[in-house]
Order: structure tokens, then sequence, then C-alpha cells
């Protein structure tokens, strides 16, 4: 790009844009003199002028033209002179550095990534040039908002030569949808393409570019994740933000310490520690309401996945003061993160994770690779396993909080989110038993937590034990002003104050598997509950889960929270056919979020009919919608 070029009034026209409703600023009034200024008039925006101050600054140390008049255009550059001199300053030091280090982080030509509902996800190596992306990208978000920012370096429950990110909002949420599409759009942007893709971005959120920025990283115990977070912080640089670099932390602790930070404490502090110190506190308050419980029945073991969650909860152990004993497994010092344990293993595979003994009616519990997801399982006297999902997990939740709501004479609505993966005898149990209202939405943390703020108690868990649960403001405010009055009987009083425990023992910003297990945890040990009999509440369908690989997963589109495909014509037509082939039955496909694959879901009233079911239709899945490779095989 050359340092000096010639500016003619149509080049002038080609970097300006309309102001919405056409108002103009005063500077741009500056420039356009005593023109008339009619509603679609395009005026100068300085954000279209990330690429060509590169252009400009030798006019800006010249003199103006001989003979020039306020409306001539080749006075523009001098104007900038006046109140967008520091802009002009601040944006061409930042445009050199990204220039400067992008070089350092180059991008691989031809790779397409897409930040599916968990963010980025890939093999480690080709990750170098998206982090980096990522950290300029959290940095413009951040101007944007006005506040913190998060990025979490972690490919969750993926193999250990994988990694990724997610992207955290300033409440601690997912990052909303149009900056999803955003970060899809720099990630792929080639290399000389970069400084344009920003340029649209700043554009379009109409960005200033002199906004303070502030971003928050953290990282898993991934052997790449020191050098990936390490380019996170230097796109963050590179655009002039500020940083603060939480090292080995799990993504529900980043989360949670983006919302401290952004409530400027009200959540809590944003430290490690105060994560423990204000969940540990609530869980004791809760715990004294526990009658006798005895060392055994304090006892858990824990399966750590080999991630950053078992290290995590060794740091946590001394806040919990002995009201709970943890037995630590696959705790990362000896085997590989994921393999063969944690809460993907054990929910998918549908048996015990490796390296742990389990003796029968023992309480287990599995996490996954960041500590977002969270699972239970015992082993009953005749040795079989037994799986306790997200499903069980939110019906205990849910059970709970409905007793204590009636118990202290609140009326406030609670609901339960599941997604079309939930097992049917769940549905039925919360619905036509406990009476509580069931949301289905669709597959993803952000669509549940989403359709669970517009009850006063949302609970919402994904089946593969991810979710948590969300109180509305107003919910928050009369459990304290109960808890708070002095009027009100000892029943009223205990299950109030049993409330606000229950609200700061959650992490209400995202699926925790920490917290997770200290809400239940307590839950156990109030009523006086076994592992067995919350497992009896009702018996799960059979069920099986299969992928089938295909040559493009946009084929594959799906309505009713993904519960109905309505292309490739003729698949779900072929589904409901299968599905009458089996008592208690039901069948449904969606596509991968990240990859080119299919996930076929089966349930039944025995495995084996959901095992020839899950098999059938990935076939038809196969047949419809162009599987690659050879046909899926029978199970059996």
């Amino acid at each position: 790009m050359p340092l000096q070029m010639l500016w003619s009034s149509s080049q002038i026209e080609g970097i300006c844009a309309p102001l919405p409703g056409g108002v103009a600023n005063t500077a741009q009034s500056k420039m356009l003199g005593k023109r008339k200024r009619q509603k679609g008039i395009s005026f100068f925006s300085p954000c279209r002028l990330f690429i060509y101050l590169a252009n400009l600054y030798v006019y800006l140390d010249s003199p103006p033209p001989e003979g020039t008049g306020p409306d001539d255009t080749r006075r523009i550059p001098h104007l900038l002179k006046g109140s967008h001199y520091r802009l002009k300053q601040t944006i061409m030091s930042q445009f050199k550095e990204v220039s400067k280090q992008s070089s350092l982080h180059p991008k691989p030509a031809g790779l397409v990534l897409q930040y599916g509902t968990a963010g980025f996800r890939t093999n480690a190596k080709k990750l170098d040039h998206l982090m980096f992306r990522m950290g300029l990208l959290a940095t413009l978000r951040s101007k944007k908002t006005k506040a913190t920012i998060g990025v979490m370096v972690t490919a969750s429950h993926n193999p250990e030569e994988d990694n990724g990110l997610k992207l955290v909002d300033p409440m601690g949420e997912m990052v909303t949808p149009t900056w999803e599409v955003y970060a899809t759009q720099l990630a792929n942007a080639e290399q000389e393409d970069l400084l344009a893709a920003l340029q649209d971005i700043i554009e379009k959120e109409a960005i200033n570019m002199s906004q303070e920025a502030n971003v928050f990283v953290g990282k898993d115990t991934r052997s790449s994740s020191a050098s990936l977070s390490q380019a996170v912080l230097d796109g963050v640089s590179a655009l002039g933000g500020h940083s603060k670099d939480y090292g080995l932390v799990t993504t529900p602790q980043l989360h949670y310490m983006v919302c401290c930070q952004n409530t400027q404490c009200k959540y809590g502090e944003a430290t490690v520690e105060g994560y423990y110190k204000k969940l540990c506190q609530a869980f004791i308050q809760l715990t004294k309401n526990a009658s006798n419980c005895t060392d055994d029945q304090k006892h858990l073991t824990v399966d750590g996945a080999n991630g950053i969650g078992a290290l995590k909860l060794r740091e946590m152990e001394s806040h919990l003061k002995g009201e709970l004993h943890i037995s630590l497994f696959n705790d990362g010092s000896k085997g590989k993160l994921n393999h063969q344990c944690g809460a993907d293993f054990v929910k998918v595979q549908q048996k015990p994770p490796t390296g742990i003994k389990m003796n029968p009616g023992e309480r287990c519990c599995s996490f996954d690779g960041d500590a977002d997801r969270i699972v239970y399982h015992y082993a009953d006297s005749e040795g079989q396993f037994h799986l306790l999902d997200g499903d069980k997990i939110a019906t205990l939740i849910s059970i709970f909080l409905k007793e204590l709501l009636a118990q202290a004479g609140l009326d406030l609505e609670i609901a339960v989110v599941q997604t079309a993966y939930a097992n049917g005898s769940s549905t039925n149990y919360l619905e036509d038993t406990l009476k509580v209202i069931v949301r289905c939405s669709k597959t993803g943390v952000k669509h549940l937590h989403h359709a669970a703020q517009e009850f006063d108690i949302g609970v919402y868990f994904e089946s593969n034990g991810h979710g948590t649960v969300l109180f509305s403001k107003a919910a928050e405010e009369k459990i304290q002003q109960l808890a708070e009055n002095s009027t009100i009987n000892d029943e009223r009083k205990r299950a109030a104050l049993l409330l606000q425990n229950t609200v700061n023992v959650i992490n209400q910003t995202v699926g925790d598997a920490i917290s997770d297990m200290l809400l239940i945890e307590a839950i156990l040990a109030i009523k006086g509950m076994t592992i067995q009999q919350w497992d009896a509440l009702y018996s799960d369908l059979p069920n099986r889960q299969l992928k089938v690989k295909v040559s493009d997963r946009r084929m594959i589109d799906t309505t009713d929270a993904e519960r109905r495909a309505v292309s490739p014509a003729g698949l779900q037509e072929a589904i409901n056919t299968l599905v009458k082939n089996y008592r208690e039955a039901r069948s449904f496909v969606r596509p991968s979020g990240t990859e080119d694959l299919v996930r076929v879901y089966a349930e039944a009233e025995t495995q084996e009919s959901a095992d020839a079911l899950a098999h059938d239709v990935s076939l038809v899945v196969y047949r419809l919608a162009g599987g690659v490779g050879g046909e899926p095989k029978p199970l059996h």
C-alpha cells in the first residue's frame, strides 16, 4: 500500500458511508462546510479510514494545498488534525502493530474453521493464527461493550492433541451469535485480507477505537495451551487492549471472573480464591441442615478426566473444612486427558472410567476436560453400572427447589429446560409427577441458557451433564427479603436461608462441574438420600447415540428444537416409519456444529431395540444425506 496518494472527489466518496437517518457529527460538519444535508447522503465515516489512514499521514504534516476552499476534498486529511487527530494516531499505531504481529501468527492457506456451539475446536497445530485473531476480536468486543471480555483456551472433552477457544461475554455468558459470525469470518480471512476483515467489523459495529479494552484469558492443562494463550495475549496487545492472564483455570471459573469484574464484584471476587470461598461457604451453610451425616455419607469419588478440574479440586479441598471427603482419581499425574475417562467417555460408553475401583453403592462423579460437565454413576451389589446424567441431575435439583419454595411460601415459577437428547422418562417424570414446566430447546448451552432466563427459576441441563440453575433478579430479591425477615416462622425462615445459600453455591454464568457437584452433594445430604434412591426416581429408557460421516453436514436441516428433520426430502418420513417398528420408541438426527457428521439418537423399550433403531436410522441418513465411507454396520 503506497504511503502517498492523490485524493479525488470520487475516491473520497468511495470511503464515506451514510450515517443512520442522515445525522452528521461535528467533525463531518466541518468537512462538509455549509453543504445541505439530506437523509441518505454519504458522510465521512472515521471507521472506514482504518486501512486508509496509513496513506494520510504525509498530508497531516504538510500545509493545505494553496487555493483550497472549505468544501475542497483536498482539505479532508487536514481536518483530521482536529477532533480526529488522536483517533488517527491511535489507529495508525494499532494498524502497524496488527500488521507486524499477524505475520508472526500466519494463517495456513485454505484452512477453514467455524465457531460452533462450543467455540472453535481442531488439532492444536492449526490454531496459532486463530488465537491471535480471537485476541483481536475480544479486544473489539470489549471496546464495543465497554466491559471485560473473556477468552478461554480449551477443547473441553476433545482428545489431548486438540485445542480450541471459547469467547465469554460481559455477564459470563456465551458470546452473542452475531459475534460468533465475526469470529468465523476473522478466523477464515486470508493473511492479506485480515485488516480489511477487522475494518469491516469496526465499521458494522461502529466501534470507538479509542475506547479502553480489557480481556481476561484462561487456559486448560493441554501442552499446547501455553503457547496458544500467549497468541491470544499478543492479539489483545496488538490492538492496544489490556489483558489479565489467569493461567490455569476451569472454563466455568473464567466465566465467573468475567461476571464478577463486570458487576463490580457484586457477584463475587474476581479471583480463584474468591470463587472457592463463595462456593464452599455456601456449601458448608447448606450441609449444616443435614442431620447425622456419617463419614461414609460425606465421601465422594471423583474422576477428574486428567484435566484442569482435578487440579482445581485439589486447590479447593481445604476450603471444604472436612464437610466433603473427596477421593480424586484421574488427576493428571499419570493418565492422558479425557482418555477412557471423564464425563463424555462415561456418558457415551455407559461404563465407568478406567483407573477407578467402584465399590457397590459408592457415589462417583466424572468431570470433563475443562470441568463444565458432570455426570454421576455407581455400581450396584451385582456390579452393574448405573449412570445418572444431566436429566437425573436436573430432576434432583428441581425436586429440592420445589420443596423449598413450598416451605418458604414463595410463589415463583420454576421450569426445566431440556434438549431433544433428554431421556423420555425424565420428561414424563418432570411433567406428570413433579408437575413442573418443561421446555425443549435446541442443543447448545447458549440456547438452554436463553430459554431458562424466561422463568423466575430456570433449571437447565443437557443430558451430557452440562448445565446450571438461573434465578431472575426478582426471584433473588424475594428470597433475600424473606431470609432477612425476622417475623416469619421457623419453617419459612429455614427454607429461605436454604434457598439463599443454594443461590450462592451455584455458578449461574455457565455449567460448572465443581459448583454442580457441591449442590448435588448438599441436596443428597439434606434429604438423607442415597444415590440408589436418587436413581430410582424413574428408569431411563434404553438409548443409543451414533454418528454418520457425510460429505456436507449442511444437507441436514431441522426444526422443532431439532426433533424433526426438514431436509433432505424424505428423511423424516423414513425415520417416522422406522420408529413405528419399536415400542416406546423415538429417534431424531441433527448435524454436528463443527464437523461433517450427523448425530443419530434413538431410544426404545429395550436396549436391543434402541440399538437396532439407531442403526436403521443411521442407514437412512447415510443413503439420503450423502454418507461417506462404508455403510454403518449393526452394533450386534
